[in-house]
């Protein structure tokens, strides 16, 4: 479903049992995958990618250069930049055009959240199944299962696939150390080692 509002470029490659709200526009070679759903006033980039059943709420700016992998959300207003160093001029004040920028990409790995009005600034990496809150601005990579929050966004604990906050030991797990945690929800443990590893064990 194409909201007759909706702009959506006539080679962007659009999946099966996806919906495209009103205001929306999707730029020139977007690839969407199937069942996503694309609120209204949203607006996709020349050339981004994504996956299978992720839903991208009011408002939300997905700038060229982004991967969104299956499963995502993103909140309303969100943003995915792709400049770290954006200028609208060059040094002797003429337009900067595009040989005057380099960009910078931006992947969200499958199954993780980007809370409402949050900026993930270019290339920065958010991990499988993380969460990153509501207004945080992401300035680092994020880790898969971390929760980060704040500006610039901080890591404030773990996450499980279904995203409930996972209970551990605090001195450890909470801060984004080593540790093991389990989600009180579903039962999972997860284990970070010292490499930054998170496996997933179901009971």
């Amino acid at each position: 479903m194409i909201h007759p509002t909706a702009d959506v470029a006539s080679d962007a490659r659009i999946g099966h049992g996806t919906s495209i709200w009103n205001g929306a526009q999707v730029r020139e070679g977007a690839v969407i995958g199937d069942d996503c759903v694309i609120g209204k006033d949203v607006y996709i980039d020349a050339g981004v990618r994504i996956g299978d059943r992720v839903k991208i709420q009011n408002g939300a700016l997905v700038y060229r250069g982004a991967t969104v992998e299956s499963g995502v959300f993103i909140g309303p207003g969100a943003i995915l930049t792709n400049d770290r160093h954006p200028r609208a001029i060059r040094r002797d004040g003429r337009p900067a055009g595009p040989a005057d920028w380099t960009l910078s990409e931006v992947r969200l790995g499958h199954g993780c959240s980007i809370g409402a009005g949050a900026i993930v600034v270019a290339g920065c990496d958010v991990g499988r199944f993380a969460m990153v809150g509501a207004g945080a601005v992401v300035t680092h990579p994020v880790r898969a299962h971390a929760l980060v929050a704040g500006n610039p966004a901080r890591p404030m604990g773990w996450v499980c696939a279904c995203g409930q906050r996972l209970a551990g030991d605090e001195a450890t797990w909470g801060k984004g150390g080593q540790g093991v945690g389990r989600c009180l929800r579903d039962g999972r443990r997860y284990t970070v080692d010292r490499d930054g590893v998170v496996v997933e064990s179901i009971p």
